[in-house]
C-alpha cells in the first residue's frame, strides 16, 4: 500500500541525544554545518529534516539517523487504569491517556466540563472496557512515548489552560490540566493520579501566609510548594449584579440561588466560614447542595441564568463578563513531588514559563491574580532549599 508522505510523523529523539552529549543547539550546529535556528526548529518537530541534513546531524552525535528520526507507530492497543465514570452505550470513547510512575492513566474526555472536553485532543480511543476490574483497553492515536511527556496538574485555576499554550510554545511537552478542588487535588496525588496539586489552602494571618500540614494529605511524599500567585475570592455575580448581592446575609434571601463547589474546595471552606460568622444555617441557602467543580462551570451556570451567585475567583468573573464582590485575598500554590521535579522536563519548564515576563504580563491582564511571588518556594520538606524559581 502506498503511503502519503504528508501523513508521516517522526519520532524524534535529537534533543535527547544532544542533551546526553552536553551539547548546545549552537555547538551541535557547528559540526553539523547547519544553522542553531535549524536546530531549534527541528527539536520542535516543526519541520523534517532533508536526508543530507539528518546524515550530518547523526554523524556529529555519533550514532545512526534512525536513533534520531524514526516514523511514529499509530493505533497501538494498551490497557489502562480507568479514571472516572464511562456513559453507558458510547462505544469508542475520546479519552486522555498519561503516564505517572509505572501506570497508565485514563480519563474519560466526557463528564470533564465542556472546556476540557473539547480543548482537549484525545490521546486514543476506548474501545474495551471491564469494569469489574476497572480496567479499559484504549487503541492511541498518539505515539506512545509522547505519554511520557504529559504532565498532569490537577487544581481549579484556569490559569493553568494559559500555562500548558505557553509550555508548548518552547517544546513537545504537554501540560494536561484536570479541574478540581484543592483537596481533591491533594488526595490524587497522594494516590499517584497527578503530577501536581494546585491548592489555595494558606491562610493570612498577622505571620504571614500560613499552610496547613500537608503531611495529613500526604503523609511523609517528598514535595515542594511554589506559589503560583494570588488571586481575589468572592461572590461572582450576574451583570450588574441585580439581586444587590454585598455581603453573605444577601444570599439567604428567599429569591436568591446561588451555585456551589464542591466539598473540600477553598471556595466551598470560604462559603461555610462566611455562613459560620455570620450565623447562617446552609439549608438557609437556596442552591447551597448544587455543586459544580471548577469556577469555570460555576461561572458558566451564573451566565446562563441558573445562579445569581457563587464563589469563585475575580479572573474567572472577567473572562465570563460578569460582576465580582471581593471577599478574601488568597494564595494559590502548587504542590510538586521531588521525584517529578527531578525527572520530568516538562515540569521544569513549566515552573520556568511560569515565571516568564511574557507569562507574568497575560496572567496578571486576566484581572485579579498579582503575580510578584510567583515561583516562590514557600515550603520544601527533606532537605529542599528554600528560594525563588528562574
Amino acid at each position: 500500500m502506498k503511503t502519503d508522505a504528508t501523513e508521516i510523523e517522526l519520532e524524534n529523539h535529537l534533543r535527547d541525544k544532544r542533551q546526553a552529549l552536553a551539547l548546545s543547539q549552537k555547538q551541535l550546529a557547528d559540526l553539523a554545518g547547519i544553522t542553531r535556528q535549524a536546530v531549534s526548529a527541528l527539536e520542535a518537530n516543526h519541520y523534517s529534516p532533508a536526508t543530507s541534513v539528518a546524515l550530518y546531524l547523526a554523524r556529529a552525535l555519533h550514532c545512526r539517523v534512525e536513533d534520531l528520526f524514526s516514523i511514529k507507530q499509530r493505533g497501538e492497543i494498551i490497557e489502562g487504569e480507568l479514571l472516572g465514570v464511562l456513559p453507558q452505550g458510547n462505544s469508542p470513547m475520546r479519552a486522555q491517556v498519561t503516564q505517572i510512575g509505572h501506570r497508565l492513566l485514563v480519563r474519560p474526555l466526557v463528564g470533564t466540563g465542556e472546556l476540557t472536553s473539547l480543548t482537549s485532543t484525545a490521546d486514543g480511543l476506548i474501545i474495551e472496557t471491564d469494569p469489574g476490574q476497572n480496567r479499559v483497553r484504549v487503541k492511541l492515536l498518539k505515539d506512545r512515548e509522547s505519554l511520557l511527556r504529559k504532565v498532569v496538574v490537577g487544581g481549579c485555576d484556569p490559569a493553568i489552560f494559559l500555562a500548558g499554550e505557553h509550555v508548548r510554545k518552547h517544546d513537545q511537552d504537554n501540560l494536561v490540566p484536570c479541574l478540581m478542588g484543592s483537596s481533591i487535588a491533594l488526595n490524587a496525588l497522594k494516590h499517584g493520579e497527578v503530577h501536581v496539586a494546585g491548592i489555595h489552602l494558606a491562610e493570612e494571618g498577622a505571620g504571614g501566609w500560613e499552610l496547613p500540614n500537608l503531611k495529613d494529605s500526604l503523609g511523609d511524599m517528598d514535595c515542594m510548594v511554589v506559589t503560583f500567585a494570588h488571586w481575589e475570592e468572592g461572590f461572582i455575580v450576574r451583570q450588574g449584579n441585580p439581586k444587590k448581592i454585598r455581603s453573605v446575609s444577601d444570599i439567604a434571601k428567599p429569591t436568591v440561588k446561588i451555585v456551589n463547589r464542591e466539598r473540600g474546595s477553598g471556595a466551598r471552606r470560604l462559603l461555610d466560614r462566611q455562613l459560620a460568622a455570620s450565623r447562617i444555617k446552609p439549608n438557609r441557602i437556596k442552591g447551597y447542595s448544587d455543586e459544580v467543580f471548577s469556577h469555570l462551570d460555576l461561572a458558566s451556570r451564573i451566565k446562563s441564568g441558573l445562579a445569581d451567585a457563587g464563589i469563585g475567583v475575580q479572573s474567572v468573573a472577567s473572562i465570563c463578563g460578569l460582576d465580582f464582590v471581593p471577599l478574601q485575598r488568597e494564595r494559590y500554590d502548587l504542590v510538586i513531588p521531588k521525584v517529578h521535579y527531578e525527572t520530568l522536563h516538562g515540569l521544569r519548564l513549566l515552573l520556568d514559563t511560569i515565571v516568564s515576563k511574557p507569562f507574568r504580563d497575560e496572567v496578571d491582564a486576566l484581572g485579579g491574580y498579582d503575580t510578584r511571588e510567583i515561583g516562590k518556594i514557600v515550603e520544601v520538606s527533606y532537605g529542599l532549599t528554600s528560594s525563588r524559581l528562574g
